[in-house]
């Protein structure tokens, strides 16, 4: 028999209860902020600025909450509903995959390949930079 902290994360209902509650802050604050930050155009075309920016500043943020983590210890008690709470969850329901693409589909069917192209790329390049530059933050100073 396994105990609490060997069940499979799907598998204890405390823990998708964090990820539920979690991803409800985190879609509630994506909400607001695609609702309060002005939408810019450029040649016609409705720049997707704000899921770009929340994208990046996610995997920044995910990469500090991971490393963090893991510097402390394993993946357990506390750490664990904390990853899951706040990894999973909050930034999972705050970042958005789908919003991006459809943004990127609208760009492209809209006229607008090349910026279509270039936001996906850019998101990409600067979601990854940003997920190593949050890693790397977070283990500044340990050695």
């Amino acid at each position: 028999m396994t105990g609490p902290e060997q069940r499979s994360v799907h598998r204890d209902p405390a823990l998708v209860g964090l990820v539920a509650l979690g991803g409800g802050i985190g879609t509630a604050l994506r909400a607001w902020l695609e609702d309060v930050v002005p939408r810019l155009t450029w040649s016609g075309a409705e720049l997707p600025l704000t899921t770009f920016g929340i994208n990046v500043v996610g995997a920044f943020a995910l990469g500090v909450l991971l490393e963090t983590l893991a510097l402390r210890g394993a993946d357990t008690g506390r750490r664990r509903r904390l990853r899951v709470f706040a990894g999973s969850g909050v930034l999972g329901g705050f970042t958005t995959y789908s919003a991006f693409m459809l943004e990127a589909d609208t760009l492209v069917r809209g006229g607008h390949t090349w910026l279509g192209v270039a936001y996906v790329a850019a998101s990409l390049v600067l979601g990854l930079l940003a997920a190593w530059g949050g890693i790397a933050a977070a283990g500044r100073g340990r050695s």
